[in-house]
């Protein structure tokens, strides 16, 4: 195969399952190892893949990636991460959900629970939650964030101030090895931290890719969250540190 042919593949490969590996790419395309190096080495070099042991993920850093590509990233873990977290959600609960794929997926999960009233300042989840109709949905005000249907800034924040949530259920963009939850967006980073504020217990789902990105804001830390729902093992440290944190894991 050409090689360029080739690279195209692995780029569609990497933002699909949001990471590839050597060992995995030279069995797929039936060459050597060596010469999947090198094109991860050419990815990496022209920025559209980040090296990784064993690897390549999708980079990240202090720009997004598009909105799109996001939701096809690891489609299986998130909706194995969200079925355990809306299992972890009682019917008649009062629940905020802020934006980001993998709440979007624990939406989905939701349409047959009773009686919830959600509080949500991203439309798709709205959207996808109109479909339960057993589910009071209030859509928060604010600035509308085009690329994702998100709604953020102070006026959301105020809205979210006047609830007090059974539950919030949240995602990041990243989190670091200190265990902070990390984002790109200041106006959306407002909000969560406000819902945090106003939530009697906070459940966090993020999938592993996660943990091997980078993001430049501060949420909180996972100290400040009840319960992590992912799709795989934290790093040692960080998995000691939320054992003193009080912070369950749920890794499914």
């Amino acid at each position: 195969m050409v090689s360029n042919f080739r690279q195209k593949e692995i780029l569609e490969l990497a933002r699909k399952e949001g990471k590839v590996t050597v060992d995995g790419l030279a069995e797929a395309f039936d060459v050597t190892v060596q010469t999947i190096r090198r094109d991860l080495s050419e990815l990496a070099d022209t920025g559209r893949l980040d090296r990784v042991h064993g690897g390549a993920v999708v980079p990240s850093g202090v720009v997004n990636i598009v909105y799109e590509e996001r939701r096809r990233l690891n489609e299986d873990g998130k909706k194995a991460i969200a079925e355990a977290c809306a299992q972890a959600i009682p019917p008649g609960a009062s629940v905020f959900m802020n934006i980001g794929t993998t709440t979007e997926a624990v939406a989905r999960e939701l349409l047959d629970h009773e009686n919830l009233l959600v509080v949500t300042n991203n439309i798709n989840i709205a959207n996808t939650l109109a479909a339960n109709h057993s589910c009071e949905i209030i859509l928060t005000g604010g600035v509308l964030r085009r690329s994702d249907g998100g709604m953020v800034g102070g006026l959301t924040a105020e809205m979210v101030k006047q609830f007090k949530f059974d539950v919030s259920v949240l995602g990041c963009s990243a989190i670091d090895e200190d265990g902070d939850l990390l984002d790109f967006d200041g106006q959306e980073v407002l909000v969560s931290r406000t819902a945090i504020q106003r939530s009697r217990k906070v459940m966090v789902a993020a999938d592993h890719l996660k943990f091997q990105r980078k993001a430049p804001l501060t949420i909180c830390s996972l100290q400040d969250v009840g319960t992590l729902f992912t799709d795989g093992p934290l790093p040692p440290k960080l998995t000691q540190a939320c054992g003193a944190w009080g912070t369950q894991i749920v890794a499914v």
